[in-house]
């Protein structure tokens, strides 16, 4: 039986299909999943399922449980905000799951590329992801909920900042140093993959998808994946208001920190912008728009000085060249 047959007999049992045929029209799913959006007749709906082999050049296994925990971070954010996560709709076999899907919602990497960077859309991004992390600090149930450090560790831990550590010597100690307390830091709930490419720019403001990698630990991470995401489009697009952007994004986070204080988080944000800021160009899954190998070099450069001599996150950004001359 096909992929397709099996997601319309699970979409049948669920009760988003009919007995007629069921039409899956593949989405880019990025490396990690399989995405189809599916006619319904209550409207269009996505279907997700991850995959147990990341789409990368390297060797990298993933828990397919994950899907289990991207529902689970869907619905906890929703009830921080329902404006900010579409809504999970079933729970189907072989951890897929079905949602709503937002028509006229465009991809917040697309508008970035196309030119239409909105600071304030950045820095209501920034907001919101603080809101989410405000909700669940030092919350017993969601550390329960989100005991996935297996999970994370397989797909951020190791491929991020082990791998690079083998890797780079110059670095190393510094990345096993950050490694061992990101592991160990348990404080709220981390989507994992904050990345524009995650991210729809809703009618009513940023839209989350793709928590994947969700786990109770440190939530300077999603600060920093964000951040790294905007700085490394900073230099390949060579636009000025991607910093500007990353600035409003790091700002409007900050206002939100009421769980701990904001100096010591923006540290740890640095150093793991940093981090990933290297891993995006030496790590399992680096930034596939990053070919030029100048362009290469100047984030690996100011990469790797930040992390011998690390910098608040905010710091770092003030400080981020596109170009060197």
């Amino acid at each position: 039986m096909t992929a397709g047959a099996n997601i319309a007999d699970d979409l049948r049992a669920a009760g988003l299909a009919g007995e007629g045929d069921v039409v899956l029209v593949p989405l880019s799913g990025g490396v990690s999943c399989d995405v189809w959006k599916v006619e319904t007749p209550d409207g269009p709906i996505v279907v997700k399922r991850p995959l147990a082999q990341l789409r990368v050049d390297a060797e990298w296994h993933a828990p397919i449980e994950r899907g289990q925990s991207e529902v689970r971070w869907l619905r906890r954010a929703r009830a921080v905000n329902t404006s900010i996560v579409p809504e999970v709709l079933a729970e189907l076999p072989g951890y897929g799951f079905a949602m709503r899907f937002l028509p006229g919602a465009p991809v917040w990497k697309d508008e970035l590329i196309a030119g239409r960077v909105d600071a304030a859309f950045a820095a209501a991004v920034g907001g919101s992801l603080a809101a989410v992390h405000s909700a669940t600090a030092n919350s017993a149930a969601d550390r329960d909920a989100f005991a996935t450090d297996a999970m994370f560790r397989a797909l951020r831990i190791d491929p991020f900042l082990l791998y690079v550590a083998q890797k780079d010597a110059e670095v190393a100690s510094a990345l096993y140093a950050l490694a061992d307390d990101l592991a160990s830091r348990k404080l709220a709930l981390v989507h994992g993959d904050v990345s524009p490419k995650n991210i729809l720019v809703g009618a009513d403001g940023p839209v989350f998808l793709d928590a994947e990698c969700a786990v109770y630990g440190d939530p300077a991470f999603d600060l920093a994946f964000c951040t790294t995401h905007l700085l490394l489009k900073a230099v390949w697009l060579g636009d000025a208001r991607l910093t500007e952007a990353a600035t409003a994004l790091v700002a409007a986070y900050r206002a939100g920190i009421d769980w701990e204080d904001a100096d010591e988080m923006f540290h740890r944000a640095g150093k793991l912008t940093a981090a990933l800021l290297l891993a995006r160009v030496e790590g399992k899954s680096p930034a596939p728009y990053l070919t030029d190998l100048e362009q290469r070099r100047i984030v690996c450069d100011q990469a790797r000085a930040r992390l011998l001599a690390p910098q608040p996150v905010d710091t770092l950004v003030a400080r981020w060249k596109r170009t060197i001359a």
